[in-house]
């Protein structure tokens, strides 16, 4: 089956590269060109999020050029917290849903239409039940509050878990280290990665420098873990 193959791909791109950029922006051109430096970085994957009156329509509009212009970049939405919005994207061709709550409405939809969720958890408990509900990589959210040490700790009882945590990871070494080191798969980075300073200096060049780099920090830390 085409859609089975393509959860599989994606489920891949996450643990192959090892950070997902999340970001939002009303504005299509500015939104285009973040893709543009992220997929020059080398990135396969994006995570656009439905955080404003224009999601939908800038969603669509990006979903339209990446499908011409990078056809092996893997489109998805983030922010979504219920059945309703997921089955919006999936409309509009969304490859994956990632969501800050875990919601067994946008679990059903998402398993109907046999597309990628990764919903968030906070307590060992909600990520039992997501992984019941069909989430093949849990979101670890907010990580910032959560911290490396609670990945650590829920991978002890179950440690085949694939978790990625999302809010205040850093594209430092030192980071990324930390949750890669703790049990992370990959990690999910928003105005860290893109930051507001590169969006209003229209400097994609450094967001694609950007982007290198951590591949080059993610690379390093993952060989150390198997030297």
């Amino acid at each position: 089956m085409v859609m089975a193959k393509t959860k599989t791909e994606i489920l891949s791109l996450f643990e192959k590269c090892g950070m997902i950029p999340v970001f939002y922006h009303p504005d299509y051109g500015v939104c285009k060109n973040v893709v543009d430096a992220c997929y020059a970085g080398g990135l396969r994957i994006f995570e656009y999020a439905n955080r404003g009156e224009k999601a939908a329509e800038v969603f669509q509009k990006l979903k339209t050029y990446v499908k011409t212009t990078y056809p092996d970049l893997k489109l998805g939405i983030g922010s979504i917290i219920n059945g309703k919005q997921a089955e919006q994207f999936i409309a509009l061709d969304a490859d994956f849903i990632v969501a800050p709550i875990l919601d067994e409405s946008t679990a059903i939809v998402c398993r109907k239409a046999n597309i990628f969720w990764v919903p968030g958890c906070g307590t060992l408990t909600e990520i039992a039940k997501a992984e019941n509900l069909g989430a093949e990589i849990i979101k670890i959210f907010p990580g910032s509050v959560l911290g490396p040490e609670f990945i650590k700790a829920v991978k002890g009882p179950m440690p085949w878990l694939k978790l990625m945590p999302t809010g205040g990871v850093e594209p430092t070494k030192e980071n990324l280290r930390a949750w890669l080191k703790a049990g992370a798969v990959c990690v999910g980075m928003g105005s860290q990665l893109i930051s507001k300073k590169i969006i209003d200096t229209k400097n994609y060049l450094a967001l694609t420098e950007q982007i290198k780099q951590t591949y080059l920090i993610i690379d390093a830390i993952k060989q150390e873990m198997h030297s």
